[in-house]
């Protein structure tokens, strides 16, 4: 009889000590995981928070270059000055960065095809009404440009033939 509750025993803290472990392990995952979350929420450094205009100083975002336009180009994002810019400006960058618009060049079709595909795939809103507008923003200044290479072939030459 006292063999068979000695290896009782040694089971039950066998089955603990195994509980134990794993609820050890359980916390050490929670604390990782936490841990990772917490770091990529504060790398992306602080969340923008709303300002407002005070219409007897000088507006805190023209201060900072928001709204201000430089050889036709806005200082915040890049993007050119043009109708339809601040619904592309608004309806764009409140996703991504105005680089991906900047670094880009389609048809006016084009930019059609790759506002359906973020619609389709990333979440993006139907743009209603806007959309022809921003869409001809785009085709406007973000266009296909012609191949800049090698220059133009000679036209109107005689050519003669060099002897030695």
């Amino acid at each position: 009889m006292k063999d068979h509750s000695t290896k009782s025993s040694q089971d039950q803290r066998h089955l603990y000590k195994g509980i134990i472990r794993g609820v050890i392990a359980l916390i050490f995952l929670i604390l990782i995981i936490t841990g990772g979350i917490l770091y990529l929420t504060l790398s992306n450094g602080p969340t923008p928070t709303l300002q407002t205009i005070d219409t007897n100083n000088e507006s805190p975002i023209l201060a900072s270059g928001i709204g201000q336009f430089v050889e036709g180009k806005d200082v915040e994002s890049g993007l050119v000055e043009g109708d339809g810019f601040e619904l592309v400006k608004a309806n764009c960058t409140s996703c991504h960065s105005s680089a991906l618009i900047l670094q880009n060049r389609f048809t006016r079709e084009g930019w059609k095809v790759k506002i359906e595909w973020m619609q389709a795939t990333q979440g993006l809103w139907d743009l209603g009404n806007n959309e022809s507008m921003i869409l001809d923003y785009l085709a406007a200044n973000y266009a296909p440009e012609a191949y800049v290479g090698r220059r133009a072939p000679l036209k109107d030459i005689e050519w003669y033939e060099l002897k030695e």
